[in-house]
């Protein structure tokens, strides 16, 4: 039923946790698929010693190519009529398929499918603050609307499950996109399509994982590489939830290209764009008042007084 995608790029210390995770799931009609990336540690070698009980499990070889290219090449090996994917770093509950299959076959009609997730920060689990009713159990979600509410991803690379024909309508993920190329796949689907989520945590997004193995950061990428920098058509500009959510993730992720003075004239465009009115006040206050040089100062303060935090709890004062 199932075909599990999991890109590999120099995880050497997270891919066996992970692959293990899909192993063990309750629900055992899948097929798994590890792409390597081109890594250039022995992510692979890891991977490939692996001793598993008996089920389809492929390992794929790229040059690296990046994380958009390595899944929908693992989607072209894909048997199953349901893609899902697994970041290498990341693991599922074991119910995780089985719980899915169920949303599934109780809401035929969606194109996407999510579950919630725990964020794991200094090994500690704590559930994604998914913009959804705390009463909600599963179904039906407006995903730009439950997106902005709390900017928590209601859908996510570890608990997105797809109809494999929807995803290759669509032409899978963008290959020339670094970051944020599982929201435009996402956001392409649900305009389009009903979105079935599930809310309970069903998986472990890590962020424990060292910084430079990670596509978030303060990284700056080019223009085509970014998905904020995307034209995106009036079925997405006009639809007021759309462009609510895009506004809100723009003005998070402006930010670093502000300060460092890059990409000026696409992040005019953007800006020019903001109804100032609807986002919080420290926004207009970054972007309308202080300059680059003011704002770069204040969050060196604040990166400073987090570190000395830190230190401070690391020897128990606090």
């Amino acid at each position: 039923m199932f075909s599990v995608i999991i890109p590999l790029y120099n995880k050497a210390p997270y891919i066996e946790k992970a692959i293990r995770s899909v192993a063990a799931q309750t629900f055992q009609e899948f097929e798994l698929i590890v792409v390597n990336d081109g890594s250039t540690d022995n992510s692979f070698e890891v991977a490939q010693s692996l001793q598993l009980p008996t089920f389809n499990f492929q390992l794929s070889t790229q040059e690296n190519q990046g994380v958009s290219i390595a899944r929908n090449n693992g989607v072209k090996l894909a048997k199953f009529d349901f893609i899902t994917f697994l970041d290498a770093d990341d693991w599922w509950a074991p119910t995780f398929l089985e719980e899915m299959k169920g949303l599934i076959e109780q809401f035929p009609e969606a194109g996407i499918y999510g579950a919630s997730y725990y964020t794991v920060k200094n090994a500690v689990n704590r559930q994604a603050n998914i913009g959804v009713d705390k009463r909600f159990d599963k179904g039906f979600i407006n995903y730009c609307k439950v997106y902005a509410k709390t900017m928590y991803m209601p859908l996510t690379s570890i608990t997105a499950i797809i109809k494999k024909t929807i995803f290759e309508s669509e032409n899978g993920f963008n290959p020339q996109l670094k970051l944020g190329e599982d929201f435009d796949l996402w956001v392409r689907i649900a305009i389009k399509y009903p979105v079935a989520f599930l809310n309970k945590p069903l998986a472990y997004y890590n962020q424990d994982v060292v910084l430079e193995n990670r596509a978030v950061g303060s990284k700056l990428y080019k223009a085509h590489e970014h998905m904020l920098f995307i034209k995106y058509d009036k079925s997405f500009t006009e639809n007021a939830d759309f462009d609510f959510l895009f506004q809100r993730l723009a003005l998070y992720g402006l930010l670093d290209y502000f300060k460092a003075g890059a990409m000026k004239e696409e992040t005019k465009v953007i800006l020019s764009k903001i109804d100032w009115d609807r986002h919080e006040k420290k926004y207009y206050l970054y972007y309308k008042v202080l300059s680059p040089w003011l704002l770069n100062l204040w969050f060196g303060i604040l990166d400073q007084a987090y570190l000395l935090k830190q230190s401070i709890r690391k020897k128990g004062l606090i």
